[in-house]
């Protein structure tokens, strides 16, 4: 099973993730990377550097497999602040 890592770039910064993840492919990782995000915004708001973060996944030989933009993770959220009735 392939091994994918999660890196996030915030501005010039790159936090590398060192032990990464192994998935049945890119699909899967597509997933892992929506739900990192979704989670992190959950536990540090929607601050501006946060908006302007992609997470690439990389593969073992440290080639991009995909790009995920912070603000793409949040097109897909429920507004939060809505009424239930």
């Amino acid at each position: 099973m392939p091994r994918y890592f999660f890196n996030t770039r915030i501005g010039d910064e790159l936090i590398v993730d060192p032990d990464g993840e192994d998935l049945r492919n890119p699909d899967r990782a597509w997933e892992v990377a929506r739900q990192m995000i979704l989670e992190v915004v959950k536990s540090e708001g929607t601050q501006r550097a946060l908006l302007d973060a992609v997470i690439e996944v990389t593969d073992t030989d440290g080639e991009i497999v995909l790009e995920f933009p912070f603000t793409e993770a949040l097109l897909d959220m429920p507004d939060q602040s809505a009424t239930k009735h």
